[in-house]
Parts: C-alpha cells; sequence; structure tokens
C-alpha cells in the first residue's frame, strides 16, 4: 500500500463479508481467506480519529499562511493504530471520489491520499524517496534530496493530494544529525503540501520525536489520539460491551436473525448470565448420571 496503485486496490476492494444462509459451502481456501482478512470493526479510536480528520481537512482548506492542523496516533504495539490509520483513510478516499468522479474518458483517477511508512534508519532523502515511491516520480541516484523534494511537492500538489498518513513515526530520532534532518523535512513538506498530515508510531509522546525545539514545531500543531486498550467501563458507558454488541446485532442481520440485547442482570462473578460467548451457570446434576 506504500504505492498508489496498491493503496488504490486496497481502497477500492469491497471489504470481506460472512456468508448468507443458503449461500453454497466455502472451501477451506475460501474460509482461511475470509478469517485472514478480519474485520475492522467501529472503536471509539477509529470514531474520534475519522472525526477529527474531517474536521482538520475542512480547517486546512481556508489556512494558506502557514502548516496546517494535524494529529498524532499514538498507542501501545498491537493496539490498532495503523488499522485505524488505514480505515480513516480508505473513507476519505472512497467519500473523495464519489464527490469528485473522474471525468469521462480521462484514464487518471482522483489521488486524495497518500499513505507513506518510514524506514527502518530513515534519512531525510531516503524517506523523501519514499513520497516519491508513493506517486511513482522518478528518482536518480545523481538527484539531490532538495531536487527530489521539489518534484514531490510539485507532483502531489498537482495530484490533489489531501491527506497524508505516516507511519512508524517512532522510528525516527531528532536528537541524532539524521533525524533532525528528517524531523526538519517533515515540517517543510508540511508546511508546502496542501495536506493534512497523521502520523502514527508507537507512544510516540514517550520518544524525543515531539520533544525539543524541532519536536515541539510538530507537536504544537497536532492533535493526539490514543489507541489504548479498549477499556471495560468509560464513565457510565461500557465501550467493550457496546462494540461486542454492535458486531453481533451485525452479524444477526446478516444471517437474518432476530438479535436480542444481552439482560444487564449481573452473577455472582459481575457476568451477564446472557452474555454471548460465556459459559452458562452450571447446573446440579442428580447422583448417578
Amino acid at each position: 500500500m506504500t504505492t498508489w496503485q496498491g493503496w488504490h486496490r486496497f481502497a477500492t476492494t469491497a471489504p470481506v463479508t460472512p456468508p448468507r444462509p443458503g449461500d453454497p459451502p466455502r472451501s477451506t481456501e475460501e474460509r482461511l481467506a475470509y478469517h485472514s482478512s478480519f474485520v475492522t470493526i467501529r472503536t471509539p479510536a477509529i470514531h474520534t480519529l475519522a472525526t477529527q480528520v474531517r474536521t482538520l481537512m475542512i480547517l486546512g482548506r481556508h489556512q494558506q499562511t502557514t502548516a496546517r492542523p494535524s494529529l498524532i496516533v499514538t498507542g501501545p504495539a498491537a493496539a490498532g493504530k495503523t488499522t485505524a490509520l488505514l480505515n480513516v483513510g480508505r473513507t476519505c478516499h472512497l467519500a473523495h471520489t464519489r464527490k469528485n468522479p473522474p471525468p469521462p474518458g480521462s484514464a487518471h483517477a482522483a489521488v486524495p491520499v497518500a499513505y507513506v511508512l518510514v524506514p527502518p534508519g530513515a534519512t531525510a532523502k531516503t524517506l523523501t524517496t519514499e513520497f516519491a515511491r508513493y506517486l511513482g516520480i522518478p528518482v536518480t541516484a545523481r538527484m539531490t534530496q532538495t531536487q527530489i523534494t521539489e518534484a514531490v511537492c510539485h507532483t502531489y500538489t498537482q495530484a490533489g493530494i489531501q491527506l497524508v498518513m505516516i507511519d512508524e513515526i517512532h522510528r525516527l530520532n531528532p536528537r541524532t544529525t539524521t533525524g533532525a534532518q528528517t524531523a526538519d523535512l517533515l515540517k517543510d513538506l508540511s508546511e508546502r503540501l496542501p495536506a493534512t498530515f497523521v502520523y502514527a508510531g508507537i507512544n510516540v509522546t514517550d520518544t524525543p520525536l515531539f520533544t525539543g525545539v524541532r519536536g515541539a514545531q510538530l507537536a504544537g500543531r497536532a492533535t493526539l489520539v490514543d489507541c489504548g486498550p479498549l477499556p471495560a467501563r468509560h464513565g457510565k458507558r461500557e465501550p467493550f460491551r457496546d462494540v461486542i454488541t454492535d458486531r453481533t446485532r451485525h452479524e444477526h442481520q446478516l444471517a437474518g436473525r432476530p438479535y436480542r440485547r444481552p439482560s444487564r442482570r449481573r452473577g455472582p462473578c459481575g457476568r451477564s448470565p446472557a452474555d454471548p460467548g460465556l459459559p452458562s451457570p452450571p447446573r446440579s446434576i442428580p447422583a448417578g448420571r
């Protein structure tokens, strides 16, 4: 997905759906393909990220004198940061293409979203090359970083990129010379490109990336979105139970079965006897059976 062709294929491919009643049995390969694709559940973090991205993209259209506001998606490893990022990017891509379809006879589709992965040990030039590779901008070994940056800014602006998502941002360390130059590059790109930038990485608030003079410039324009573990309780709400309930209701609707919300009555261990997926309370069995 770090090239436009790969991203376009990801964004336009319909998500997998479970089998419906009456469908022929699926083969083992089809079942494995379905389960390996996973199902993205709209968690509170994804909802917050989607709302913030839409808001900042609207605000950014009217801000021309300086860098647009950005977002930082942070959290522990395997917390769903990349999943949230890709889900929101796909939503933005589809919404833009629906509102702005390519003219009849045009062979070039709209390019509203860019997804860039920070390579390990990235320098300013290698990261700029990743930006260029996404849109297939030709880069030769004799080109300087300034020349590549100029080509990237020109092509991204002409292509109409509105959202730039930069993943694995924790790989940058501005305390080193190369890391500092790369951080300066990101600041430069965020000021020159008419797009909203979203950064994602592991616990980036605890890293030097957004501290110090250079980090303060990035963090000062950014809103933080935390992708931590889904809490069982948050005030009067139960986010984890709500997500499971919504997913179960969706599966029942696809299968054409009525759905009954589990009872809120608590058992001796704090669980509801009607909770889906939990074992039923044990029943006494007469002796001799």
